[in-house]
């Protein structure tokens, strides 16, 4: 598994507040009639696509341009689409109508610090995000929109009790499918992969459209993949999403991957160049980048210069990449880098995989010591992740805990044999020194 938590959590997020105001217009549950206020920009005729809602929402600010909370439907769409595009350039625009939203009304405007917690949650700008939902919850302490953002800045803060006790009224107030996926991932951080599963199961029974399919399925398929390497089972959810959703790249991305594991790796080098072409994402440039390299194919150094080109793009957009630069710096590039965007990265948004690669830096840096002491934070919870163990397994392997180093190698081969086209091959031949 390699990072794939930040489309979980920040794109969750923004399809749910999507969801709720472009299809119900509506901001979360409000339990014994209490009004929501939910803004409904799209009433004649509701557009069924994100450029549909965007479309709509001006051609109604243009009528009534000091709606504050249709300029709160506009920012949601905005980074709705950011998401769903990897377009970056969709932020500024957010955040322009988040300060016109904000700028009309503070005091009874939920809407607008719920678009404001969903930008900043995207923008990786978690301590924003954080005040921003308090601020809307002290507004409407019954949206459960408003508690699905809070669960998300502090599970990537690192406050894992605080998140699942937000999630679980988030639950309480509007049981549904943005419910049941975050509470799937707080089961998954436990190491409690039953829960998690049953928890994206009920997600499924719920959806009542292609983009809620399509999400379920998505980690439905993460989690066969990554827990117990059934690329098999894997390949049959995404697929199945892609035929609710045929457009949505996180299940085409999902279709690579298993390709991939399951050893096609014709197949899963066009299903990546054709994903890269259409959604030039960081995440699926470098899988595609080191799939071809695992097959010493020379296009690979293409695709790590165009990594570097879309890390630039997104920091003039104001999004904030953490782990990935921090892992590629540590595979591909400048330990030295590495090393000063994990202790950025950290900074901001103290969470178990930015733990993980802190730990990878200092390795990359040769202080296994201090990465050893980064990994115990990454595995704190309880999170069974694959990459995470091979992490583990190196750096015990340096510092020659050679009993130890084999037990994490295993697990990380045991949780998924084909976690990474470069790293699992290592791994395999770490074991292999290690018993001789």
């Amino acid at each position: 598994m390699r990072r794939t938590t930040q489309l979980l959590v920040s794109g969750s997020l923004v399809a749910s507040i999507a969801v709720g105001l472009f299809a119900a217009g509506s901001l979360g549950g409000s339990p014994s009639g209490a009004r929501d206020n939910g803004p409904n920009p799209a009433a004649a005729g509701r557009p069924t696509t994100l450029a549909g809602s965007i479309t709509a929402a001006q051609r109604q600010l243009k009528a009534t341009p000091m709606d504050a909370r249709l300029w709160a439907s506009l920012a949601i769409a905005y980074v709705s689409q950011a998401k769903a595009t990897v377009d970056p350039s969709y932020y500024p625009k957010a955040e322009g109508a988040v300060a016109k939203s904000l700028a009309l009304d503070t005091t009874t405007n939920d809407a607008g610090y719920a678009a404001l917690a969903a930008l900043k949650n995207a923008e990786h700008e978690f301590p924003a995000a954080l005040a921003a939902a308090r601020k809307g919850l002290g507004i409407n302490a019954y949206s459960s929109t408003l508690y699905g953002a809070l669960g998300d800045a502090y599970t990537q803060l690192g406050r894992y009790t605080d998140a699942a006790r937000a999630i679980d009224r988030m639950n309480t107030l509007l049981p549904g499918v943005p419910a049941f996926t975050r509470a799937s991932y707080v089961f998954e951080l436990r190491g409690d992969v039953t829960r998690s599963r049953a928890a994206l199961e009920r997600a499924l029974q719920d959806a009542t459209n292609p983009g809620d399919t399509a999400f379920a399925r998505t980690y439905l398929g993460e989690l066969a993949l990554n827990y117990g390497g059934d690329a098999k089972g894997a390949l049959a959810q995404f697929q199945a999403g892609m035929r609710a959703a045929p457009t949505d790249y996180g299940l085409r991305a999902g279709e690579c991957k298993a390709l991939a594991a399951l050893g096609r790796t014709k197949p899963a080098l066009a299903c990546y160049s054709a994903l890269v072409s259409a959604v030039p994402q960081p995440q699926y440039v470098l899988e595609y980048a080191e799939l071809l390299q695992s097959q010493h194919d020379p296009a690979a150094t293409r695709q790590l210069a165009l990594f570097r080109t879309l890390e630039d793009l997104f920091r003039a957009n104001h999004v904030v990449l953490d782990t990935e630069p921090t892992l590629f710096e540590a595979d591909h590039g400048s330990p030295a880098k590495a090393l000063a965007y994990a202790v950025a990265g950290w900074k901001s948004r103290p969470f178990l995989e930015m733990a993980d690669a802190y730990a990878w830096a200092l390795y990359a840096n040769h202080r296994y010591a201090e990465a050893l002491i980064w990994s115990d934070k990454a595995l704190a919870t309880g999170w069974t992740n694959a990459l995470f163990h091979f992490h583990r397994g190196m750096i015990e392997a340096a510092l020659q805990k050679r009993a130890a180093a084999r037990s994490d190698l295993t697990r990380a081969l045991a949780l998924n044999p084909r976690f990474n086209p470069l790293q699992a091959p290592a791994a395999r031949t770490a074991l292999a020194q290690l018993a001789s």
